[in-house]
């Protein structure tokens, strides 16, 4: 399988509801969904190689979703901008899943989150009594805890927003890597592979990026209060997360903190840690190293996985 599907589900909300688009990888009647859910300004094609390689190292007996948050990729765009939050985006993920379920039912669940949507993980995984089909059984986070960096979110609002107009997707590209070395290094062809799903065409000619400009309303009004303010509710849903859970950090990550990380070993799940060296946030899972490091935890027998996890 070369190439996902692409499907819609509609999800409510205060001005008529919306579409959520998720793309899938896999074998549609699979009881085993492993959900892949990207960052703030990306979109689910992000997860096409880590995909790709958990449906054939599971030998096709897998499906894998990875939806485009709200706002992103190939979904509507809200009416009110303050919409633009985890508790919206939340509730669409549990529309997709009950989606899922019913086409085909879901006997095992795994989530894999970057950056933000490792922050949906944690509020799918530890909040109780959720309609979930199945509890989540393995959970990945990809650089992000339950204390982010304050110096991070104000790096990412000196571009978050700007949907820019490029010639070429070549030109977007460019501009994006620009904000992107965190990333890690990646080869032309990689970084075109994650580039071109990041763009749509501009209606006046040439191309934008593919998110509503508006998603940088509700991060603006984030206030450095605000965000501390916030880690208690985050830190209780960690807390209360039963998946046995991975936590990945870019060993120079600005957004996830060394000490944070290493709280998120001692308490809650107590999250097993692997970090890459020469990555910062975020580790985009397309590297072999990474794609391993994933697929050996969520593809291991239980008590393996038990072994290793504590």
């Amino acid at each position: 399988m070369t190439a996902p599907t692409l499907n819609y589900v509609s999800c409510p909300d205060a001005a008529g509801g919306h579409r959520m688009a998720w793309w899938q990888w896999g074998d549609a009647n699979a009881p085993h969904l492993m959900v892949c859910a990207h960052g703030l300004s990306r979109q689910g094609r992000d997860f096409d190689v880590l995909a790709q390689a958990l449906v054939a190292q599971s030998g096709g007996a897998l499906r894998v979703a990875c939806p485009d948050v709200v706002g992103r990729g190939r979904s509507d765009w809200l009416k009110d901008p303050m919409g633009y939050a985890i508790p919206t985006y939340v509730g669409d993920m549990l529309q997709m899943l009950g989606q899922l379920h019913a086409a085909a039912p879901v006997r095992t669940l795994d989530w894999v989150g970057t950056s933000m949507g490792g922050l949906i993980g944690m509020g799918i995984a530890g909040t109780p009594g959720l309609p979930l089909p199945a509890p989540v059984r393995r959970l990945v986070l990809n650089d992000v805890g339950p204390v982010i960096q304050w110096q991070a979110l104000q790096r990412i609002g000196t571009y978050l927003g700007h949907a820019g107009r490029f010639e070429s997707v070549q030109q977007a590209a460019d501009a994006m890597w620009a904000v992107s070395q965190g990333f890690g290094p990646h080869t032309p062809d990689q970084w075109m592979a994650l580039s071109e799903p990041m763009v749509k065409p501009h209606p006046e000619g040439g191309f934008m990026l593919h998110y509503d400009p508006a998603i940088a309303v509700p991060f603006r009004a984030i206030t450095q209060e605000a965000a501390a303010a916030g880690q208690a509710a985050l830190w209780q849903a960690y807390d209360a997360i039963r998946a046995r859970t991975l936590l990945l950090r870019g060993a120079q990550s600005d957004l996830l903190s060394p000490d944070t990380a290493r709280e998120m070993t001692q308490r809650g799940p107590k999250a097993r840690l692997v970090e890459f060296e020469g990555v910062g946030h975020a580790p985009t899972l397309v590297a072999e190293g990474q794609v391993e490091a994933v697929a050996a935890f969520l593809l291991a027998a239980d008590e393996e996985s038990r072994g290793g996890a504590g």
